[in-house]
Order: C-alpha cells, then structure tokens, then sequence
C-alpha cells in the first residue's frame, strides 16, 4: 500500500566549488598548467593578467572601459551572425622564398620490431617461411623474447589464419631469426638468451678460456649460478675461485634484454618533475614560497563586465534574444569567479600545509641528514593546520620541493615511528638507513642475514623483529643475503 508523508533529512553535500577546490588541490603543477589552459579555452569571461592592471580599470574617461569601448561593443555584436567571407581570414602575404625556407621534418629511426621485419627481408626466404617468420616475430616482446611456446604458435596458425605448420618449419624459421641482431633476440629463456650471446662471440673469434667456461656454467649449471650456490660450481667443474670469479664476470656483462638495448627514439619518454615549493636557505633563514606556476594571475575579462552592467542598467527595454545573451554572460562570469577563489584557495591551502611540515621536520630541512626526520604521519599536519587529513593527504599527493639538497616529494617526509628500549620515538626511514649503512659494509662472501640484522639493531637499541627488517629490507629493494653473495 502506498503512502505519502513528509520526512525531514539533514544531509551533506558537496557544493560544485568545493569539488572544484578539492580536484584542483590533488593536482601537480604540470597538471594545473593544464587545467588553467582548458578553463581559458572555454570560459571566454576568463583571461590571463593581474587585476590591478590599469589597462582594464573602468573608472575615468581616458580608461579603455569609457563610452568609446561601449560604444564599439555591445551585445548586439555578439548576437548577430558573422558574415564576413572565409578568404578575409586567410593570410596568403608570403613569396615563393618564404615557402623554400619552410622547415625540414626530421628523421627517425626505426623502431626494434621494423629492425627485425628488415633484417628478416634479406634472408631470401619463400613467402610461406616470410609469413611464418612475420607471425613468429609479431609474438616477440619489447625484451627480445619469444614468450609464446611454438606447440601453442602452431594451433593459432592453424584456426586464426587457416596456415598448416609443423613444430620442426617454425623452429627451423626461429633460427633463422636468433641469428638476427642483437644477439639473444628470439630465446625462449634466459639461459638460452644467455646461450646465444655467448655462441655469438665464440663465432666472432672471442674463443677463451673464461668464455668457454662461461658458457659451461650457462649451459650445465645455471640453476646453481642463478641462486648463487658458487660452492657447488667448483666442486662440480674441480676449479678455484679466481677462475669461476673470471667466469662469472663474463657472464654479467652479457645482456639479459637484448631488445631492450636497442634505441627506439620514437618509444623513449622523459620523466619531468616541476617542484611545487622552492625552499631556500637566506643567511640561515628558510624561505618557502611557492612556484609561480602555482600562482598564475587570471582575472575577468572587463569586456564581458561592461556588457552585463550595461544590461542591468536598461533591463526593462531588452530583448528575449539579449536576456538569454546576458544569462550566458553571468554565468560565465560566475564560473570564472569560482574558479579564481579556487585557485587561490589552493595556494593558501599548499602554503599552510608546507609550512606546517616545514615547521614540523625543521631539524632535517636545516641539516639535509635524514637521520634527523622525525616520525611525522598525515594526523600530526592535519593537527597543527586544523585541515582534515583528506585534505593533507591531497596536498601530499604528486607534490615536489626544492631544497638545497635535492628535490623531494612531500610523502619522503612521511613516516611511521618506533621506539628505542630506552623510550624515544624515532623514524622508519632512520632504521632503514642503518640496515643500508649495515648492508653496504658486509662481508660478500657472507652476507648478513634478516635474523644477524634484526640481532644488529638490537645490539643499537632498535628492538625490530625479523620480519620487519625483511618487511624494510623489501622496501629499500635489497635482495635477501643467498643473492647478494658474491665471490
């Protein structure tokens, strides 16, 4: 049975300025550049410049906001159809001379998959071994390997294009292209990959002794080599150290992605970082300011303002086709105005949480030591800035200072805290320096183990257990203590 009543709720909602504000806290410099750019594109009632700008100032009659100006626009202009000629807006006032001084394009190279197609080209095969060498290589990843087993190649040759193919004509065809460079393209595995540098550089002439004995430990006990069991290799191939440590050198400068090492100028991307504080250090004073492309100077367009001044002024006489021309106008200029808070908004919002984490990490910024960080998480800035942590968290988000020392994203700052057995609180990133510190003066041949490290920062008063020092170890992306032996 249905019911009418009336019901009263107390609900919170997201004000579309707000959401506004909060996209555009979260966002990096490169990225509100971009921001700013699209919203001058669409909001005509926005443009870049100060406000105080005089040229733009409407009081006085020798400013360019005066009758003269209202009396070349109205909203009238903008209203009627534009009937000037497309040839009126071309521009043809250039000679023959000039076209001949028109830019070259540059060349590029060719990228690793063409390489291959080329190199594939010239090996004088009939065209169903070239359509099986095509479809081979389409398998290849960007490494140099053919990930895809052939038992596997066959049926998809079989039910995607209707090729008929034994095991034996693609193998005899994936030969052919493991001789192609660079060496080790087309293997299957490491080992192999390894196998076909190595028979690369026998057949150039490169025949020695630690070679030799290279490609025997690949060949026969890469299983050992892989986990670093160096004990087994000699007592298996009855050598001495300095011979197996010669052998090994050999192999580790073998590339394990050959295509990887091929120059494709049309895949390479350089990574950019634009800070967005820059802290500097004035006669031992820190100074933070924001970067100016945070700050960009934006303001209405007086046009625009003029227009919709002049429609209050005569509302009564207006037409309905100029009424719906200054509603667009105002909310246009609503829009420009929301968005200039909101840009301001996020400056105050990015200094205030700067300058609490600066206050707050003060000995470290000073000093650049990392050991002097202190455990800070995001509840410590949201307290001193009276923010929410969502808010801290957005300003912490994809955000980068320059210091003295380095450029740093703001979540370096960041971190959990212990205590000592003698109760005083310090940082994570202060453990793990001395795990690196540790790590970095063991002996090679003994690595220290998660068990010895965790008895070392016992013994320096940080009571960790075991996994948590494999748990940081993991972090600072240090292999455990069987992979970083060495001989």
């Amino acid at each position: 049975m249905l019911k009418q009543r009336l019901q009263q709720k107390l609900l919170q909602k997201l004000s579309p300025q707000q959401i506004q504000l909060i996209k555009l806290l979260e966002v990096p410099t490169i990225q509100l550049e971009q921001r700013i750019k699209k919203e001058l594109e669409e909001n005509p009632v926005l443009e870049e410049g100060r406000e105080e700008d005089p040229e733009y100032e409407t009081d006085g009659q020798d400013d360019l906001g005066s009758e003269t100006e209202k009396d070349e626009f109205s909203i009238e202009d903008y209203i009627e159809d534009d009937e000037t000629p497309n040839y009126r807006l071309n521009s043809r006032n250039y000679s023959k001379d000039d076209e001949r001084s028109s830019e070259i394009p540059f060349t590029v190279g060719i990228s690793f998959r063409e390489n291959l197609e080329t190199q594939l080209g010239l090996r004088g095969l009939n065209e169903d071994e070239l359509a099986l060498g095509q479809y081979i290589l389409g398998n290849i990843d960007d490494d140099g390997y053919l990930r895809r087993d052939l038992e596997n190649i066959v049926d998809d040759l079989a039910f995607s294009m209707n090729v008929s193919a034994t095991e034996g004509e693609l193998e005899k065809i994936l030969k052919i292209i493991q001789d192609f460079d660079p060496p080790g393209v087309g293997a299957r595995s490491l080992q192999e990959c390894l196998l076909l540098q190595i028979d690369r550089i026998i057949s150039s002439g490169g025949t020695t002794d630690r070679i030799v004995m290279a490609r025997k430990i690949v060949q026969h006990y890469f299983d050992e080599f892989t986990r670093k069991h160096f004990d087994k290799i000699l007592n298996r191939l009855n050598i001495d150290d300095q011979v197996l440590k010669k052998a090994i050198e050999e192999i580790i400068r073998l590339n394990p992605k050959p295509g990887g090492s091929y120059s494709d100028p049309m895949a390479k991307t350089t990574a950019h970082i634009i800070p967005d504080f820059l802290l500097e250090d004035k006669e031992g004073e820190l100074e933070l300011s924001l970067n100016s492309r945070n700050a960009p100077d934006l303001r209405i367009n007086q046009t625009y303002a003029n227009m919709l001044m002049a429609y209050n002024k005569e509302r009564k006489n207006q037409r309905k086709d100029n009424k719906e021309a200054a509603s667009f106008v105002r909310q246009k200029m609503d829009s420009a105005k929301w968005f200039i808070d909101a840009i301001r908004q996020r400056q105050h919002t990015l200094i205030l949480a700067m300058n609490a984490i600066l206050e707050f990490q003060k000995p470290y910024f000073e000093s650049g030591d990392e050991m002097n960080l202190k455990p800070m998480i995001l509840k410590d800035i949201a307290e001193l800035t009276q923010l929410d942590i969502s808010t801290i968290s957005r300003v912490a988000n994809s955000k980068y200072i320059q210091t003295n020392f380095g450029i740093f994203p703001l979540k370096y700052f960041f971190s959990e805290g212990l205590q000592t057995d003698s109760g005083e609180e310090v940082s994570t990133r202060e453990i793990k320096k001395i795990l690196e510190e540790c790590i970095s003066v063991e002996e090679k041949r003994k690595p220290l183990t998660d068990d010895k490290l965790a008895a070392i920062l016992k013994e320096k008063g940080y009571l960790i257990a075991r996994r948590t020092v494999a748990k940081y170890r993991e972090q600072l992306k240090i292999p455990v203590a069987r992979l970083r032996k060495e001989l």
